[in-house]
């Protein structure tokens, strides 16, 4: 058996590792996009590293871009198979992946008028509406803590690992030559202390371990609550300064986290009386799929549907649908919070709102998860004096803030936390993928503490036979 590394290899997107087997079989783990890696992103997405007509399997552990952004251009090229998944997270890659699909085509529509006008030739996208539509009829749902067969010997069972509605972490039992040997992938690990979800499962025994390390060198703030954090930047923006309040946002996990805390404030009879947008379709369409799978939602969030049948709405938020509708916003001069995805600013409608506002110091842009250094929320995150924005430089006079303790990557803390149910000497090897590269060698260290004896951190491409 040989493992390759295609995707969040020394870096945090394009998750994709392909599982060789002795019989020549082959199994894939996720299909990611690459995001915000400045001008090699395009040419990163074009070509997989491997031939989609060998692949014979696919397990999604999520859907989140990073992990399934390529699933149409593997089917488009020729893959056949089955897409194994849980059931939330089939839906919520649905409209992730026709969202995805649509941002492209506009992309290329502006990119390709550019070009004209150079006399370059044309581009085209990844993919399409139609193509991310047909991907769909791959997908097969399998539920929680049960094995299923991938292919012949060789099963795969998910555990939740708490990231985002219907994430799995992928545990693999494969028999070659009389032997079984286990292999455990954990997609993202999610947080011990979410605010919304239950907390990653314990699991089987493994061999082999493939283990995200986003944030392997740092801890969440945990001294402020969110709750807190984000009231503190609504008043500054809005009551003290009279501006907007622009946050970036995942449509999936971070938007819902940020309403369910406004919403807390509601209750609470804290929230400052303003007009709150959640300007983005997408979003919206997320929003009411969670809310569908109340069974993931952790005991703090049982209890408050207990009185509250909405966890996620409250006085005063607005849903914005249409682009003219979104258009508006720009020219509002009232205080107000806009929650608009992508959470890089790398792409959608926040990236308008923030060309459109960037410029005027009464407002803020708060990022509120992990940004990849060469995206637009990397480059601000970093204190950048200037950016360019749909080909425009922008005086960056807008504050911009970061709330660290809301992302949905656990910390070195979890991520230790999430491995404790393993005895370290049973496992032969332990990968680290999806992280920057140095955070990944202070993590690698940490770890050969705690007794881990053989920890790599494979480059991209990267193949290496498991015995």
């Amino acid at each position: 058996m040989k493992i390759a590394f295609h995707g969040a290899a020394r870096c945090v997107t394009g998750s994709k590792h392909v599982i060789t087997l002795k019989n020549g079989k082959k199994l894939l783990l996720d299909c990611g996009m690459f995001q915000g890696m400045g001008k090699e992103t395009n040419a990163l997405n074009r070509h997989f590293g491997f031939d989609p007509l060998t692949i014979d399997a696919m397990i999604l552990s999520h859907a989140h871009i990073d992990h399934s952004g390529l699933i149409p251009k593997l089917t488009k090229e020729g893959y056949a198979g089955p897409i194994f998944c849980t059931p939330a997270t089939k839906e919520l890659t649905s409209v992730l992946l026709e969202d995805s699909a649509e941002i492209q085509e506009d992309d290329i529509k502006y990119e390709n008028k550019r070009r004209a006008a150079a006399g370059q030739p044309y581009l085209t996208p990844l993919y399409t509406i139609e193509d991310a539509k047909k991907a769909q009829q791959h997908f097969t749902t399998v539920g929680y803590n049960e094995w299923f067969d991938v292919l012949e010997n060789v099963q795969a069972m998910f555990t939740d690992a708490g990231h985002i509605i219907g994430s799995g972490c992928v545990h693999l039992r494969i028999k070659e030559n009389g032997a079984e040997r286990t292999l455990t992938f954990s997609g993202d690990v999610g947080r011990y202390r979410d605010i919304i979800l239950k907390s990653p499962e314990v699991f089987p025994q493994a061999d082999f371990i493939l283990l995200e390390s986003t944030y392997g060198n740092s801890l969440h703030e945990e001294h402020v609550t969110t709750v807190d954090q984000i009231l503190q930047w609504v008043e500054k923006a809005c009551l003290q300064k009279k501006g907007k309040l622009i946050i970036p946002a995942f449509s999936v996990g971070r938007t819902q986290e940020i309403l369910y805390a406004l919403n807390q404030l509601e209750l609470e009879n804290r929230l400052p009386d303003l007009d709150y947008f959640v300007d983005s379709p997408l979003s919206i369409r997320a929003t009411e799929i969670i809310k569908s799978y109340p069974q993931y939602f952790n005991k703090r969030i049982q209890h408050v549907l207990q009185t509250d049948n909405d966890p996620f709405n409250f006085k005063g938020l607005k849903f914005i649908r249409t682009v003219e509708q979104s258009k508006l916003l720009n020219f509002r001069n009232e205080p107000c919070v806009i929650i608009s995805a992508s959470g890089m600013a790398e792409a959608g409608r926040v990236k308008h709102h923030i060309s459109n506002n960037i410029e005027n110091s009464r407002n803020i842009i708060l990022l509120t998860g992990y940004c990849e250094p060469n995206s637009l929320g990397g480059r601000l995150m970093r204190g950048a004096k200037e950016v360019g924005i749909f080909g425009v430089q922008h005086e960056v006079n807008a504050e911009v803030a970061s709330i660290h303790s809301m992302s949905a990557h656990g910390d070195y803390e979890d991520l230790c936390q999430w491995l404790a149910c393993q005895d370290v000497k049973q496992v032969k090897k332990l990968f680290l993928v999806h992280g920057e590269y140095e955070v990944q060698q202070e993590f690698r260290s940490r770890l050969i503490r705690k007794g881990y004896d053989d920890v790599e951190v494979p480059e991209l491409h990267y193949e290496i036979g498991l015995t």
